[in-house]
C-alpha cells in the first residue's frame, strides 16, 4: 500500500508542478504556444472541459463537478482494488492511475478545467491535442494494471 500511496503523491508533485512552471511561471496561459524542440515537443495551452481529446464538454460547468466526481470514484476503488496487490509494479501502477486522477481532478477545481501543455509531432504527423503529466501517468498506470494486476492478485 505504501507503494501506491507514495506513487500516487510523487505523480499529483510532478503534476502540479510542472502545470505552475509552464503554464503560470512561464506564462504559457498568455503566450499560447512555446516551440521547446521544434517539430517535436511544443507546449501548447489547451484547457480540457471535457475527458480525452474535449469529449463532453458541451455543458462544462455540470460537467465538471461530475468528472471531479468520477475521478474522486475511481481513486477510492483503485486504492481499495490494489491493498491486495502483491506485485510491486502492479502497486505502482494503481499509483500512477490515482496519481494522475487526482492531478486533473485537482485542476477542475481551481481552474474549471485541465491545464494541458504538452504537444508532441512527429515524422510530417502535426498532431493537434495536448497532453499533461496526469494524463502520461493514468495512460501509463492503466498499461500497467493491465499487465501487472493479473491473476495473482485477488480482485475486489
Amino acid at each position: 500500500m505504501i507503494r501506491v500511496l507514495a506513487t500516487t503523491l510523487l505523480i499529483l508533485i510532478l503534476d502540479q508542478v510542472s502545470k505552475w512552471a509552464i503554464v503560470r511561471a512561464m506564462d504559457l496561459r498568455n503566450l499560447g504556444q512555446i516551440e521547446v524542440w521544434p517539430p517535436f515537443i511544443t507546449f501548447r495551452m489547451a484547457w480540457n472541459q471535457g475527458v480525452n481529446f474535449g469529449l463532453f464538454a458541451n455543458d462544462a460547468q455540470a460537467m465538471r463537478w461530475v468528472l471531479i466526481a468520477l475521478a474522486l470514484a475511481i481513486s477510492g476503488w483503485i486504492i481499495h482494488w490494489s491493498r491486495s496487490f502483491k506485485r510491486p509494479l502492479a502497486q505502482v501502477s494503481a499509483g500512477l492511475v490515482v496519481g494522475g486522477a487526482l492531478g486533473n481532478a485537482l485542476d477542475r477545481v481551481v481552474y474549471g478545467a485541465v491545464a494541458d501543455f504538452l504537444n508532441m509531432s512527429c515524422c510530417g504527423i502535426a498532431n493537434p491535442y495536448a497532453f499533461n503529466v496526469a494524463d502520461a501517468a493514468i495512460f501509463a498506470g492503466a498499461a500497467g494494471l493491465i499487465l501487472f494486476a493479473g491473476k495473482d492478485d485477488a480482485r475486489a
